[in-house]
């Protein structure tokens, strides 16, 4: 289930990249190559050297941005569907997450009943009440001519009710 939300989310991010990257700019390069060429001439006494030197020199220049005052949208109507029924699914996983019990929906372990139970048992005992009987999701309590029920169902909620 985490999985499956992580992926929706994952999804939605790329769409959503998506949908930005249309309504931007491409980025433009522009690249000028300058080429110069230098002749020189010495002249010594009694001799004539001339020599040649090609000078290559090149520069790329981003474009500077420019904002766009357009009210139109180039997003495509398919692409805000899709991202809207994304960010509801993900809503729905967070709901279902918060929303539910400490087992999840299904049944909580044995072992973590009868702790649940001992606790419970416990915090009464501790206000007076005595253990009469005891069962793997129950007990009976008793104080003067009282007497409770605590259980634990399936789900761990400790439910507590008096007897006749």
């Amino acid at each position: 289930m985490k999985l499956v939300g992580l992926v929706a989310l994952f999804g939605a991010g790329v769409l959503l990249a998506a949908a930005l990257t249309a309504r931007g700019q491409a980025l433009d390069t522009t690249t000028v190559t300058t080429t110069s060429t230098v002749r020189e001439t010495t002249t010594a006494p009694g001799t004539t050297v001339t020599t040649t030197s090609t000078v290559e020199h090149t520069t790329t220049a981003l474009p500077t941005t420019t904002a766009s005052k357009s009210s139109s949208s180039s997003t495509p109507t398919w692409v805000w569907i899709v991202l809207a029924v994304l960010v509801a699914a993900v809503v729905g996983l967070v709901v279902a997450l918060l929303t539910r019990g400490d087992g999840g929906g299904g049944a909580v372990p044995p072992a973590e009943r009868r702790r649940r139970l001992d606790n419970a048992v416990a915090t009464w005992a501790a206000q007076g009440w005595a253990l009469e009987s005891q069962s793997t999701d129950s007990a009976v309590l008793q104080r003067g001519g009282e007497q409770l029920v605590i259980s634990v169902d399936n789900a761990g909620q400790v439910a507590v009710r008096r007897l006749g």
